[in-house]
C-alpha cells in the first residue's frame, strides 16, 4: 500500500470509528457497533501494513520529516490495531453503562452513568458514601473484571508485536516520551508539594466537616463542585458567556459551523465530558452532560479548547498531522483555556463571582489544581506498574489504592484499581500539558499583556501558530517554538503558589 492510499484508508478509518464512538458515547445510540467498523477497514490494519509501518519507521532518516511523520502512522497503527481485539470488550462496556442501575439502600434506583454526578451533588456525608458503595457493587460486579481482562489483553498485544521489550518500552519507542523521566519528575512534584498539599487540605476538610484521616475519594468529588458559588456560574448564561469571551479574542466559537455544541443531558450520555473530532477540521461535536455549577463551566471551556483546535487544524496537512501526533497538545490547548477559570479578571467579566468572593475562589481553585496534578502524577506511577509485568495482577488494587492515598489524602476503593486509568499511558499527555500549558500562558502574558485571553490579536495568533499546526510538533517543540523555554512544572508551581496566596 503506497503511503499516499494509507493515508486515505487511514482516515476513512478513523472517521468510521470516531462517528460510531461519538453517538454510542453521546447515548444517540445504545449501544457502539466497533467490530463492524473494524471490519469494514480490515485491510488498513493487515500484517502487511503493520509491516510496512514498521519499515518506514526504521529506515526513515532521524530527526526528519520522514521520522515524524513514520513514527505517527506506527504509534497509529499499533493502537488500532490492539483496538480492533479489544472491540468486542468496549462495546460490552457501552452496552453495561447504558442498562445497568445501581440499588440503592432505600430500595430506589439511578443508572450506573448517574452516579458520580449525584455523589458530587450531594451535601450529606452518610449519602454520598451510601451512593458509592451501591457505585462499588456495581463495578466489583460488572465493570471491574471485564476491565481487568481488557488491560490484560491490551498488554499481551501491545507485547506480542516485538517492537520494543515490553509494554511500557513500546511506548516510548512510539511516543518519545521517557516515562523514566517524567516519572522522575511527578515524585519530585508531589515531594516538593507535600506541605503545601496537606496544609491547605486539612484546612479544606475542616470547613467541609470530614476529618482529615476519614476523607474518601467520593467526598473529593463533592468537595471540588465547589456549591457555595453555584449563584455565580448559573447554566442559562454559561454558552453565551464562553461565546462572548471568544468573540472578544477574535475567534469564532463555533469555527464558521464546523464545530456542534451537544450540552444538553440525555439517558446514556456519558457523564466524562469529551471532544468528538469526527471529521477533521470540517466536523467537531463538543459533548457535556451538565453537573452544575463551575465545574460545568470549566468542563465546557476545556472541550472547547479541543473543539477549537481540531476545528482549526490546517486542512491542506496531510492525516497524521491533523489526526495524530502527541495528544499533549491538544490536552494543553483545552487547559490553556479552562485555566481562564482561575483569573480574576476573567471570572468577573465573564462569570457571575464579584470581587468580594473572588480571592475564596481562587483559593479553592489552586487547591483543586494541585489535588489533581498530584493525582496525576501518581496515577502514572501506579500505571507504570500496571503495564510493567512486573507486578501480580492480584496485587494491584492494594497498590493503587496506597500510592493515590499517598498523594492525595484520599481513601481510595480497590474496585476503582483497573477502571481509574486511562489506557496507554494518556496521563502522561495530561501530566505534559499542564506544563505545557503553563508555559504558553506565560508566553501569551508576554506576547499580548495580562488580559491576552480579551485581546482581539490573541486568537487569530492562537489559531494560526497553534491550532492551525495540528499535532505535528511535540509539546516539547511547542514549548520551545511559541514560548522560548523547556516545558516543566515550574511555571505551573508559579500558577498554583499564586492562588494559593491568593
Amino acid at each position: 500500500m503506497s503511503l499516499e492510499r494509507l493515508r486515505d484508508r487511514a482516515q476513512s478509518f478513523t472517521e468510521d470509528i470516531s462517528r460510531e464512538t461519538y453517538l454510542a458515547y453521546s447515548g444517540l445510540k445504545p449501544e457502539a457497533a466497533l467490530q463492524a467498523v473494524y471490519e469494514r477497514h480490515a485491510d488498513v490494519l493487515s500484517d502487511d501494513t503493520l509491516a510496512e509501518c514498521i519499515e518506514r519507521f526504521r529506515d526513515a532518516a532521524a530527526g526528519s520529516e520522514d521520522a515524524r511523520a513514520a513514527r505517527m502512522m506506527l504509534e497509529w497503527q499499533v493502537e488500532s490495531r490492539v483496538a480492533r481485539q479489544l472491540a468486542a470488550l468496549d462495546e460490552r462496556e457501552v452496552a453495561l453503562e447504558n442498562k445497568v442501575m445501581i440499588r440503592l439502600a432505600d430500595g430506589s434506583v439511578i443508572p450506573y452513568q448517574r452516579a458520580a454526578i449525584d455523589i458530587a451533588n450531594s451535601r450529606d456525608v452518610a449519602e454520598r458514601r451510601a451512593l458509592d458503595t451501591a457505585r462499588v457493587r456495581a463495578v466489583e460486579e460488572s465493570f471491574a473484571p471485564l476491565r481487568l481482562e481488557r488491560l490484560q489483553r491490551e498488554r499481551d498485544a501491545v507485547e506480542s508485536l516485538g517492537i520494543a521489550a515490553g509494554y511500557n518500552a513500546t511506548f516510548e519507542a512510539l511516543s518519545g516520551i521517557s516515562l523514566t523521566a517524567l516519572a522522575a519528575e511527578c515524585e519530585a512534584f508531589i515531594h516538593d508539594t507535600d506541605a503545601m498539599w496537606y496544609s491547605v487540605l486539612t484546612e479544606r476538610l475542616r470547613a467541609f466537616g470530614v476529618p482529615r484521616g476519614e476523607a474518601t475519594r467520593a467526598d473529593s468529588l463533592a468537595l471540588f463542585r465547589l456549591r457555595e458559588f453555584d449563584d455565580a456560574f448559573p447554566e442559562s448564561g454559561m454558552d453565551s458567556a464562553i461565546r462572548r469571551n471568544c468573540a472578544e479574542m477574535g475567534i469564532d466559537a463555533r469555527a464558521a459551523g464546523r464545530i456542534t455544541f451537544d450540552t444538553g443531558d440525555r439517558p446514556g450520555k456519558r457523564p466524562r465530558a469529551f471532544c468528538s473530532p469526527v471529521r477533521i477540521p470540517q466536523e467537531v461535536y463538543l459533548v457535556l452532560r451538565p453537573h452544575g455549577g463551575q465545574a460545568d463551566y470549566g468542563t465546557f471551556l476545556h472541550e472547547l479548547g479541543h473543539a477549537l483546535h481540531f476545528g482549526n487544524a490546517r486542512a491542506d496537512y496531510p492525516f497524521e498531522y491533523r489526526w495524530l501526533g502527541d495528544n499533549s497538545v491538544t490536552e494543553s490547548y483545552a487547559m490553556l483555556f479552562d485555566h481562564r477559570m482561575q483569573q480574576r479578571e476573567w471570572l468577573q467579566r465573564y462569570t457571575g463571582l464579584d470581587r468580594k468572593r473572588a480571592g475564596a475562589y481562587l483559593r479553592l481553585a489552586g487547591f483543586e489544581e494541585l489535588h489533581f496534578v498530584r493525582r496525576y502524577c501518581a496515577k502514572l506511577l501506579y500505571e507504570m506498574q500496571v503495564y510493567s509485568g512486573a507486578v501480580d495482577w492480584n496485587a494491584l488494587p492494594d497498590i493503587y489504592v496506597e500510592i493515590l492515598a499517598a498523594a492525595t489524602g484520599f481513601q481510595y476503593r480497590r474496585a476503582d484499581a483497573f477502571l481509574d486509568l486511562d489506557s496507554r499511558f494518556y496521563s502522561t499527555r495530561y501530566l505534559r500539558a499542564w506544563q505545557l500549558q503553563a508555559l504558553l500562558d506565560e508566553g501569551l502574558v508576554n506576547r499580548f499583556n495580562e488580559d491576552w485571553w480579551r485581546n482581539p490579536a490573541s486568537g487569530p495568533w492562537i489559531v494560526g501558530e497553534l491550532f492551525a499546526e495540528g499535532q505535528r510538533e511535540t509539546a516539547t517543540e511547542i514549548g520551545w517554538r511559541a514560548a522560548g523555554a523547556e516545558i516543566s512544572f515550574a511555571p505551573l508551581l508559579r500558577t498554583i503558589e499564586a492562588l494559593l496566596g491568593t
